[in-house]
């Protein structure tokens, strides 16, 4: 049986291409007993669509949101941050 290692290597390469039939059987057999793995399959999967999304709508004539903090805000926080 694959360990959860293999099977995180496994999710991310059967997104790029088809895997092998022993592999794509192992994996599946190991989603369906492992709930931990299955949810890491079920973020990767949401962050591809998520990242999709995001990719696409850049493409769009869609407006894109302004900054939301003015320069000297920025500066404001930049500082803070150095200070500690």
């Amino acid at each position: 049986m694959l360990s959860c290692k293999e099977v995180s290597r496994l999710v991310s390469d059967s997104m790029e291409r088809e895997l092998p039939l022993r592999k794509r059987i192992s994996l599946r057999v190991h989603l369906m007993m492992c709930k931990l793995c299955k949810g890491y399959k079920r973020q990767i999967l949401f962050l591809r669509d998520a990242m999709r999304h995001y990719t696409a709508s850049l493409d769009s004539d869609t407006p894109q949101p302004k900054e939301a903090l003015s320069p000297e805000a920025r500066k404001r926080i930049q500082n803070a941050l150095k200070e500690k």
